[in-house]
């Protein structure tokens, strides 16, 4: 009987290939960099557009979610334009851009203004956050993809635990002045940072070698991407509910000091598994992990609808961690596998799209699913929700 002795070199030569090479870890710290600079701003925007121009909380809170219109926008272009011009010239360019919005935030004058300089964040966020993605996947060997694509979320995951409470803590100790300068310090580091990322000589070979693609709709809704995408959607609704309402939740039950720790939980528990679990998924594949955090998102839900001490909520906060924490990456992981090397861009673009619908969708629909019900019934539908998006993972994805 014949060996395949030709696959199995090439397949132990990729899952023991370095992981940790320079490209890998300052795509690493650009990223955090991105994300530090949306927490930030995300948790305290709507509060400062009422204080700061006398508005409605309507008006503030749209201040606050025009960065994700902004961003969710640009995810139409952000994939094609790193495959078609490349990604480290759209990371510096879009990373530029966001440093200069985040200037203007101190000067806005009006409403009207703030909104505009948070589009303009928004679209650059997007822009580079999709290229710094796109450049890592590309330097990460095939035989330790899920692995690390955890190890690289760990990023996203420090600025969720960090951003908002070095927000608060800036703007109760100091002024909201002096988080739009630790937001500029922000970016501007991750704009010194990306000018040293380099790929290997071989990748850049031949990224400059392809042909040069149009815009397309497939570009923008990858088809390969697409059920992957629908089904992150569901999951980022039901994340909305969580990163969204938590605040007004726990001042509703007086669980203040739980949802303060909530974060910190998720982090942890995150941190923990990700490695452990990124190479599961690299040795037998996506299946185990998707419904091993699927489980873990539907308990944390289970436990929010029913949370009545803060031990509760800081539960439910290691549970979101094993589960939210660890179908992000886990989907991430199948996107770009699912995709040619040259298509990464666009792979991971439709799947942030589909992510965005549903975390920007969220706050609409789930606002009014609590003003008519209130908070135990939104968790309640939000897991089963994320049961239902199982079972579409299973019909979708089981092979």
């Amino acid at each position: 009987m014949a060996t395949p002795t030709a696959a199995a070199p090439g397949l132990n030569s990729s899952a023991q290939a370095p992981l940790f090479t320079p490209a890998f870890v300052l795509g690493w710290l650009v990223n955090l960099s991105q994300y530090l600079c949306f927490y930030f701003l995300i948790t305290v925007m709507a509060l400062y557009a009422m204080q700061q121009f006398s508005v409605s909380e309507a008006a503030g809170g749209f201040a606050a979610s025009a960065f994700v219109i902004g961003a969710t926008v640009s995810r139409l272009f952000a994939g094609w334009a790193a495959d078609r011009f490349g990604k480290k010239q759209i990371l510096i360019g879009f990373v530029a851009l966001g440093t200069f919005a985040a200037l203007f935030y101190i000067p806005a004058n009006s409403l009207t203004a703030l909104i505009v300089v948070r589009l303009i964040h928004g679209l650059s966020y997007s822009m580079a956050s999709t290229a710094v993605m796109a450049l890592v996947q590309s330097v990460i060997p095939a035989g330790r993809r899920a692995e690390g694509t955890g190890y690289f979320a760990l990023g996203s995951t420090l600025a969720t635990a960090v951003g908002p409470a070095l927000a608060l803590f800036v703007v109760d100790s100091f002024s909201y002045n002096a988080l739009f300068w630790v937001t500029v310090a922000a970016s501007g580091t991750g704009l010194v940072l990306a000018f040293f990322l380099k790929k290997p000589a071989h990748l850049r070979a031949a990224e400059e070698d392809r042909p040069k693609v149009a815009w397309s709709l497939k570009s923008v809704l990858h088809p390969d991407v697409v059920t992957i995408g629908c089904f992150m959607l569901m999951i980022g609704l039901a994340y909305a509910g969580i990163i969204t309402y938590i605040n007004g939740f726990a001042q509703e039950r007086g669980l203040s000091t739980g949802a303060g720790l909530f974060f910190i939980a998720y982090a942890v528990a995150m941190l923990i598994m990700r490695s452990f679990l990124g190479k599961v998924q690299d040795k037998h594949g996506a299946n185990p992990v998707m419904f091993f955090g699927l489980a873990n998102f539907a308990i944390a839900l289970t436990i929010m609808a029913f949370a009545g001490e803060n031990w509760h909520v800081v539960l439910a906060g290691v549970f979101t961690g094993l589960g939210y924490g660890t179908l992000m990456p886990a989907a991430q992981a199948v996107a770009v596998s699912n995709v040619p090397s040259h298509q990464v861009g666009s792979g991971i673009s439709t799947l942030f799209l589909f992510m965005d619908l549903g975390i920007g969708l969220g706050p609409i629909l789930l606002g009014i699913l609590v003003t008519a019900t209130g908070y135990s019934v939104m968790y309640s539908v939000l897991a089963a929700l994320v049961l239902v998006a199982g079972v579409f993972y299973w019909l979708t994805h089981k092979h």
